[in-house]
């Protein structure tokens, strides 16, 4: 029994082999930053960092190494829900389609994000000094990864999933005027356009529910960290609104196939018997 157990949990492991390779990545990266210490972390945040700086001193590389170093406190704080998050994309949608969804969002948004910083510079809204500020790790990817499971739920559940998290995101921008959460909803909003032609996702069950349950409470602290009374407050307004939306609109659509079926419908049977009678006796 031993063995036949063993080779289904290596099996499972094998459907997520992207996001247990990621995680194996950014750990390495991470004890190897702990190991060497602050000054030295210092100096590789800002070398991957994907600020103004960098990037228009030609250095692109950074759009890809700053996904892999993560400067979002300890490790063991924040990696099982990244991985529960990541893994559940990856059962439901398959390994190439977690990677798409991750990359958009990680490169969609650190390059939409640049283009307004460079505006608001440009534009005097913003000091120089935000050019140099450091810009690294998973969050965009992660979020965007978070939107793409939108599709993927009952089509009941979507509504207020979308407007929770969105009205949450902007909440938290409005309040907080931080590039960094800007970002998060430009991948949130990412995300979920691309899972629109991710196609149809396999049933969910039981582990999965809880999984999603992790990754969603674990999406949320990535999307609201810094105002998260201000985030939680919007999210659940905007979730009410959309369930009471969808509940009255399925209410109307209900009731327009009720006064459909009655009006061009076919008689009804008693109409039809008086009918026949009726003919029968002419």
């Amino acid at each position: 029994m031993v063995l036949p157990r063993s080779l289904r949990l290596l099996a499972r492991l094998a459907r997520a082999r992207a996001t247990l390779a990621y995680a194996v990545l950014v750990t390495g990266v991470a004890v190897a930053l702990y190991t060497l210490g602050p000054k030295v972390a210092d100096q590789v945040i800002g070398h991957v960092s994907t600020n103004l700086h960098n990037l228009r001193h030609g250095h692109f590389a950074t759009l890809l190494e700053s996904a892999f170093v993560i400067d979002a406190g300890p490790i063991y704080v924040w990696l099982p829900g990244l991985v529960c998050l990541l893994g559940l994309a990856e059962l439901t949608w398959g390994s190439v389609r977690l990677v798409v969804a991750f990359a958009t969002g990680h490169l969609g948004a650190t390059l939409l994000v640049a283009a307004g910083l460079t505006a608001a510079v440009k534009l005097g809204w913003l000091p120089v000094s935000v050019s140099r500020a450091s810009d690294v790790g998973m969050s965009y990817g992660a979020t965007a990864v978070l939107g793409s499971l939108t599709t993927a739920l009952p089509r009941r559940w979507r509504p207020a999933w979308i407007c929770w998290f969105l009205a949450a995101g902007v909440a938290v921008v409005a309040v907080s005027r931080d590039f960094t959460d800007a970002g998060h909803v430009v991948a949130l909003a990412l995300g979920m356009v691309v899972s629109t032609r991710f196609g149809r996702p396999h049933d969910w069950t039981p582990a999965r529910l809880v999984m999603l349950g992790v990754a969603a409470a674990f999406g949320y602290l990535v999307l609201a960290s810094t105002e998260p009374v201000v985030g939680t407050a919007a999210g659940m307004a905007g979730a009410v609104i959309a369930e009471s939306v969808r509940r009255a609109w399925s209410r109307r659509t209900a009731v327009r196939k009720v006064d459909v079926g009655s009006d061009g419908g076919l008689p009804a049977p008693e109409s039809n018997a008086r009918e026949a009678r009726s003919g029968h006796r002419l």
